[in-house]
């Protein structure tokens, strides 16, 4: 599968333009492609019977690309035969949605959730320590069975899917934001990835600017850089991969907590989500890459699969980009801390020091180019973060284990249990004991919960996507920050009447 990253939203080399979001796929006929002229470029995720290959930003003249241009944007990303369909399953799922006082970002959400084609998909909506009824009603306005309210007294993202996890009944739980929108197919496909490969134990994949209106989406797009492009990928401890000298210590290399998937008995095994961290806390973040970093040292097989992609809010004004970088690095500086407070993972990152530093390097580079909407002490925000993260992690861990909630080690066994066949990744003796994991359905320190169920062997190929769906639908309202109480963004953009071409959902 080939793929070209059109992720600078840019018109040209240095016109930070307005850019319009959508979908294409290459096996429905193309026309042109008609949105409101305030757009300058649209950036389109490619597909291939609802498979993606790729995406591509296209250059808009008063608001118009012709078949002809869009044919060219495609055909840069190589033949539509190279791409192998997206494998999907019908075995059970259940999403979990931890969310709190944002019920119109998180009705947006449900909406898209249960649009997906997944035969078998329940969904469990966590609210945290809310002041008000309104997620409640939301997900009763939702008026959907397969749609379970559950009221946690304790706030923060991490006791959200936590509780999530807990309750759920199936094998597969996947987690995503109520920041998100996902494609139809994203359920199908995370469990067709643990269907095709039973080694897995937890599932990421794309995620998407769901908008590029206001400079300060585009920013906080090449900023953060979610999307960790379209070519599957498979993480273990003993093969590291070549691109990452800093691994399995790489923040944001494996996904995202907004788009993720485990199998259950996995998860609880590891401990679940470390609850002195991410939203909600005074860590801000983090709570996502501790936890992939931490399967990765206890020997779990990680995934990356392109097929199951959504798409996210970001952030749509300077107030609430600034709010969320910040929050990132003390999210980093906590997951640093933990790091430095394990004996085994305080060893193991000493050895990858020089190259960390590189990688901060790139970073602010990154961050640099993302346009003049990025705060423009960001590096010093970044320092900050960094400092303050060590500190607010050890008070909120404190906090935490006072209330009885659950802060995993970040290696459940010892170093020489957890690294059977590449002792040069971590600097220690070799030694081939097995790891030794929680029974199928128990988390330590929690009460028993059903097993789970077992997983189908059926396994479908293919994709039922074959309509040309080649706009990403942009909502006039709403909006969904990763931290509670972040303001919500202004008018969305909608294409402009008599579209010729692309279907449009709004």
């Amino acid at each position: 599968m080939s793929g070209m990253s059109g992720t600078t939203g840019h018109a040209g080399p240095s016109d930070d333009a307005a850019t319009w979001v959508g979908e294409l796929d290459r096996l429905a006929p193309l026309r042109d492609l008609r949105v409101a002229p305030e757009f300058r470029a649209a950036r389109l995720l490619i597909t291939v019977g609802g498979t993606p290959q790729g995406q591509v930003t296209v250059p808009l003249r008063n608001g118009r690309a012709t078949a002809a241009d869009l044919e060219a944007a495609c055909v840069t990303l190589g033949p539509p035969e190279q791409v192998t369909p997206a494998p999907v399953a019908a075995d059970p799922v259940t999403v979990v949605i931890a969310t709190r006082n944002r019920p119109e970002s998180l009705a947006r959400c449900l909406r898209a959730v249960l649009a997906s084609d997944h035969p078998a998909l329940s969904v469990i909506v966590v609210d945290n320590d809310p002041t008000d009824e309104l997620t409640r009603d939301a997900v009763a306005a939702a008026g959907s069975p397969r749609v379970r309210y559950v009221r946690e007294p304790r706030r923060g993202a991490s006791v959200g899917r936590n509780r999530g996890l807990a309750e759920a009944r199936t094998e597969i739980v996947a987690f995503t934001d109520d920041d998100t929108e996902v494609d139809p197919a994203w359920a199908s496909r995370l469990a067709g990835a643990f269907a095709a490969d039973p080694e897995l134990a937890c599932v990421s994949g794309p995620v998407l600017a769901a908008r590029l209106g206001s400079p300060e989406e585009r920013a906080a797009d090449v900023a953060l850089a979610w999307n960790k492009g379209f070519a599957p990928r498979r993480f273990t401890l003993d093969n590291p991969p070549e691109d990452s000298p800093i691994f399995p210590f790489a923040p944001g290399l494996f996904g995202i907590g907004a788009n993720l998937a485990v199998r259950a008995a996995a998860a609880r095994a590891a401990g679940g989500f470390d609850e002195a961290m991410g939203p909600g806390t005074p860590t801000h973040g983090g709570e996502d890459c501790e936890f992939l970093v931490r399967m990765i040292l206890n020997s779990y097989v990680l995934g990356y699969v392109p097929g199951a992609y959504l798409w996210h809010h970001h952030r749509p004004d300077a107030h609430a980009l600034r709010a969320q970088m910040e929050g990132y690095a003390v999210g980093l500086g906590s997951f640093l801390a933990k790091v430095a407070l394990s004996p085994q993972g305080r060893t193991a990152a000493l050895r990858r020091l020089p190259a960390a530093v590189a990688r901060l390097r790139h970073i602010s580079a990154r961050e640099a180019g993302a346009g003049e909407a990025m705060p423009a002490d960001a590096d010093q925000t970044r320092a900050r973060g960094l400092l303050t993260g060590p500190r607010a992690y050890l008070q909120s861990r404190r906090a935490v284990r006072r209330a009885g909630g659950a802060v995993p080690p970040l290696v459940t066994q010892p170093m020489q249990a957890v690294t059977p066949k590449n002792p040069a990744a971590f600097g220690t003796p070799s030694a081939t004991a097995p790891v030794s994991r929680p029974a199928a359905g128990r988390e330590p320190g929690r009460d028993p919960v059903a097993p789970p169920v077992p997983v189908a062997p059926a396994l479908v190929a293919g994709s039922s996507a074959g309509a040309f769906t080649a706009v990403r639908p942009v909502p006039a309202t709403g909006s969904a920050a990763t931290d509670p109480g972040a303001p919500a963004p202004g008018p969305g953009h909608a294409p402009a009447p008599g579209h010729g071409g692309p279907a449009v959902r709004t």
